[in-house]
């Protein structure tokens, strides 16, 4: 095919339709990974695939980017809870999508594959029936539009978990895709009858202790993530670590052993009070935790038995091989750039300093002369330290955590070759729905308000003073079914800062690698709903104005450009190489 040939050009007459369309002459494009809705100024447009059968998929995601810039206003964003914002935002996706393919039907057959591979990937995830991929597909089936069988499948599921008067509503927001504010208030009428706008539960009140089969099974059960398990692969239960925990199908709380104490502060976990001395601490004001007494920081090699250790390295590293040729071509480059700056020069012909030996035959030649000496000039690269923070939640099971613990991998082990220290930390919570924390608030009557009501976990895979090549055979304890739970990001972003300003080093840089916001059920039940995602927002700004840290965000499968201000998007272990590089190379270069 001549596009092989001419794959720049192709993405080049690509990009022009894009401009000509949405009539901007000055629309740019970026190899990043695109994000539902789009988020930056630029068009996410990677290389066109070699395979024939991937080009329309590859056309229909510059499609969708283009139709939202054409057909979609910004308005004041609503205030609604993340589930609910998201497959708003898809419905609104839809409604654009629709608009352009009526006038462009090559464009409408391009989205349908586009968004047939991004159904399979929700399928291939077991995402829940009620997601926001599906609501899209839906209003477009309402539409009389065809779907394939995976988009299919996905809708089906979606129907299933809604209300019998979907179908109406779905007719309405049809009749009203020309305008984007009544399509809109539609939407939202949508949402509330989902019953996805509803308010947390009021302070104080206890979460149900139902059963948690379904959630149970999610955590035993591999994800299938491009390569079969071991044979042999020990499958782990969600609760395989919950140290003594109560049965909590009886509904028993057991009586805390210790008085609590909610000022008494762990500053080794709990950062909320003692951030940094140089930050502004009334941001944190509003934030708190019920307790940090059973919190707590723990090495990775601890977490699993020596057996287990190999056997998920062994499993890390056959995920790894696929992409081995790929990773060893960004480690030689990012080397090559490091070392080049970490070069020393010498300057010559000085009046003291070191004797020039490879001058001294001007002694016999020349008598006279003087001695010649040299000096070492200084290096322009300075002295560096790199911590990288992995999400290790549930939600990151499966695909994401793979490209997380091989980010990790890659990143690590080529900064250690050009002797830049680094660090790999992991942040998730030892319970669900609370633990240790919320029995003790629980047996002190459930006061309103708590704050953080979880045990967090703060995992050491390695620390910068590690030895790379015998630390890393715990890096695949972060694909252990029983460790990935939930999320507080802001105390983890906290906790790593902290651990990279007591470090020596002149430079030092901190890349967060997740998937989205926090997440905590006991938490969010008993606070406001963005109590966590606030306080998150917070950490990541005073890191970003009032710290020498530098801070880079890497999304797995999720934009979290709403977060961090430096960060990139990662959907396809494909993508991995080029990003990093293309990221890394910039922050290095700076």
């Amino acid at each position: 095919m001549s596009w092989i040939k001419d794959r720049e050009e192709f993405k080049q007459a690509a990009l022009s339709s894009a401009r000509a369309i949405s009539k901007d002459k000055d629309l740019t494009s970026t190899t990043q990974s695109s994000s539902r809705p789009p988020s930056a100024s630029q068009i996410a447009l990677s290389h066109p695939p070699r395979a024939s059968a991937q080009i329309n998929a590859w056309r229909g995601e510059l499609d969708f980017q283009t139709f939202w810039r054409t057909f979609h206003q910004d308005i004041e964003a609503l205030q609604m809870p993340k589930l609910a914002r998201d497959i708003f935002t898809e419905l609104e996706l839809s409604r654009v999508e629709m608009l352009g393919g009526a006038t462009f039907p090559g464009a409408q057959l391009n989205i349908k594959q586009y968004l047939e591979t991004e159904a399979k990937k929700n399928i291939d995830n077991k995402v829940p029936a009620l997601n926001p991929l599906a609501a899209n597909l839906w209003l477009k089936q309402l539409n009389q539009e065809s779907l394939a069988k995976n988009s299919s499948d996905l809708v089906l599921a979606f129907l299933e978990a809604s209300p019998a008067n979907l179908h109406l509503i779905g007719k309405q927001l049809i009749e009203a895709r020309s305008s984007q504010s009544q399509f809109q208030e539609i939407a939202v009428d949508l949402l509330r009858d989902l019953e996805l706008m509803h308010e947390a539960p009021t302070q104080g009140d206890e979460v149900p202790q139902e059963h948690e089969d379904t959630m149970q099974e999610g955590e035993s059960n591999a994800e299938e993530i491009g390569e079969e398990l071991p044979d042999g692969a020990e499958i782990q239960s969600m609760e395989s670590d919950a140290d003594g925990q109560v049965d909590e199908e009886n509904g028993e709380l057991e009586e805390a052993q210790a008085p609590i104490d909610s000022t008494a502060i762990d500053e080794e976990i709990d950062l909320t009070r003692n951030f940094d001395a140089e930050l502004d601490q009334t941001i944190h004001e509003d934030y708190q935790a019920y307790t940090s007494q059973f919190d707590e920081v723990v090495q990775a090699i601890d977490l699993a038995t020596p057996e287990e250790t190999l056997r998920l390295r062994q499993q890390l590293d056959q995920l790894i091989a696929p992409h081995q040729t790929t990773i060893g071509k960004l480690a030689n480059r990012l080397q090559r750039l490091l070392q080049a700056q970490q070069n020393r020069s010498w300057q010559y012909n000085l009046e003291e300093g070191l004797l020039d030996t490879a001058q001294l035959h001007r002694i016999i030649s020349r008598p006279g002369d003087p001695l010649s000496f040299k000096q070492e000039s200084d290096s322009k690269f300075k002295d560096t330290v790199v911590s990288l923070l992995i999400d290790s939640s549930g939600s990151m099971r499966g695909r994401s955590m793979t490209l997380a613990a091989i980010c990790g991998d890659i990143i690590g082990s080529t900064l250690e070759r050009c002797y830049v220290k680094t660090e790999l930390l992991g942040f998730t919570t030892k319970h669900w729905k609370g633990g240790d924390s919320r029995k003790a608030w629980v047996n002190q009557g459930s006061p309103p308000g708590p704050g953080r009501l979880n045990d967090l976990r703060h995992i050491i895979f390695k620390s910068a003073d590690d030895n790379f090549r015998r630390a890393r055979k715990s890096f695949g304890i972060m694909l252990r079914e029983g460790l990935l739970k939930e999320n507080v990001d802001g105390e983890a972003l906290a906790w790593a800062h902290q651990r990279l300003i007591k470090r020596t080093e002149e430079r030092k840089i901190l890349i967060v690698i997740s998937d989205g916001a926090p997440v905590d059920d006991s938490t969010l039940s008993t606070n406001h709903t963005n109590f966590l995602d606030n306080h998150l927002r917070q950490i990541i700004h005073g890191i970003e104005n009032q710290s020498n840290v530098e801070l880079l965000a890497i999304g797995i499968g999720h934009d979290v450009t709403k977060y961090y201000e430096k960060s990139i998007t990662i959907n396809r272990a494909e993508e991995l190489a080029e990003a990093l590089l293309d990221k890394l190379t910039e922050l290095f270069n700076d």
